[in-house]
């Protein structure tokens, strides 16, 4: 029942604000995939290769589909300096020292930032900031309520996907 909610609240969210935008298939795609990912990173703290991979894949496809109905070359090219910013950029905060990111999280992101990429650079900065605002508050309310402790390792694959599932609907 909660993972019907939740897709339909990705699915539905994602047609309202990219309705008549011939990139939403790819965006559907890669929420779907994207539920998926949640779900696995919750369940086993990992973020397999294939599915990441599947993501960018579909979202690199559709969107190039949308660049040829569109005519929007430059689209593709924004949407791939999206993924190589957002790979350097999460790479950098995943071998400093300390760090809790995994590099499951680093292709995430480079896979993510290929369709904010071709929303603007508008969406994909709230796509690179937002995941770590959201995270900073779930993990806030659970230390709050002793439900982990501050060498709990939790999850930061949901995080990555709300926040760039939100950047798309402000966009």
């Amino acid at each position: 029942m909660t993972l019907t909610v939740v897709g339909a609240v990705v699915f539905g969210g994602l047609a309202a604000a990219r309705g008549g935008d011939p990139a939403l298939p790819a965006y559907l795609l890669v929420g779907a995939i994207g539920l998926v990912l949640a779900l696995v990173d919750l369940a086993c703290l990992r973020l397999p290769d294939p599915l990441v991979a599947l993501a960018a894949g579909c979202g690199a496809l559709g969107l190039l589909v949308a660049a040829l109905v569109t005519g929007a070359a430059g689209g593709l090219l924004a949407a791939l300096a999206g993924a190589a910013l957002s790979f350097a950029g999460y790479a950098l905060l995943a071998v400093l020292p300390g760090s809790r990111l995994g590099f499951g999280d680093v292709k995430l992101a480079a896979a993510l930032g290929l369709p904010l990429g071709w929303l603007g650079w508008s969406a994909l900065g709230l796509g690179l900031v937002l995941p770590h605002l959201l995270n900073g508050v779930v993990v806030l309310a659970l230390l709050a309520t002793r439900r982990v402790r501050r060498d709990t390792a939790l999850p930061f694959g949901p995080a990555i996907l709300a926040g760039a599932w939100l950047a798309v609907l402000l966009a």
